[in-house]
């Protein structure tokens, strides 16, 4: 009797044994601000910035609006949070006073390309000032950079926040535009038919217009975001 009883309690340990994995994956992680954060990057990533509400990021983490505001104390913050992650991927080179203009694009574009991924969060970025250690560091490594390049402390900083809203704004209305293309109920005219309607305005009228229609349509890639960029820097210095 003694050794069935033994027997007995060696097999519920192995039926229990059996079954604890399975109570560990049913357990969920903890919400982190962390995890709030890249769950609310993956929706922006899938869905665009208008997806994004707390209650979408608390179902996404299957709980309550109510747990993460125990983390985040609320939209605008965790708007802050986003901006300032975007902005702690961007790479900072070392100043450097005969290539400081190619390294402020290159950080602007590096920017772009963040805004790019994550479909209108730029909105976030142009609703507020930057007010985060990782969203000001990236100020400082603009304003190191200019300054090395000899621009006077005023004109390096007005140039730091037109440098933002214009890198803003060219990503907000990209992200706009490709949600039209994807709305089947409206039709973007493409390069060629703008072109077309502008010659068929009245040459009297629009002479210029009409005269260079391809001008004003023209633009491939990220051209108009080089040119518009060199012109604010060209004018520096």
């Amino acid at each position: 009797m003694a050794e069935r009883g033994a027997s007995r309690e060696r097999w519920a340990a192995q039926v229990a044994a059996l079954d604890e994995p399975r109570r560990s994956r049913a357990r969920k992680p903890p919400i982190t601000v962390e995890r709030i954060v890249a769950t609310a990057f993956a929706l922006i990533e899938a869905e665009g910035y208008d997806a994004l509400t707390m209650r979408r990021v608390a179902t996404a983490l299957e709980t309550g609006p109510a747990s993460l505001y125990a983390h985040v104390r609320d939209k605008a913050e965790l708007d802050d949070l986003l901006i300032g992650e975007v902005c702690a991927r961007i790479v900072l080179p070392e100043p450097d006073a005969a290539r400081w203009r190619e390294q402020v694009l290159d950080v602007c574009g590096q920017l772009r390309d963040q805004y790019f991924r994550y479909p209108g969060i730029s909105r976030a970025a142009l609703a507020t000032a930057p007010s985060s250690p990782d969203a000001l560091r990236l100020t400082e490594g603009l304003l190191a950079i200019l300054l090395a390049g000899g621009v006077p402390p005023q004109d390096a900083a007005w140039t730091i926040d037109a440098a933002f809203l214009y890198v803003g704004a060219y990503s907000l209305e990209a992200s706009l535009r490709r949600r039209a293309a994807a709305d089947a109920d409206r039709r973007l005219l493409d390069r060629e038919e703008v072109v077309a309607r502008f010659r068929m305005l009245p040459a009297d009228r629009f002479p210029h217009t009409v005269a260079h229609a391809p001008e004003l349509a023209g633009g491939e890639g990220h051209e108009r975001f080089d040119f518009t960029l060199g012109l604010l820097l060209g004018g520096l210095g």
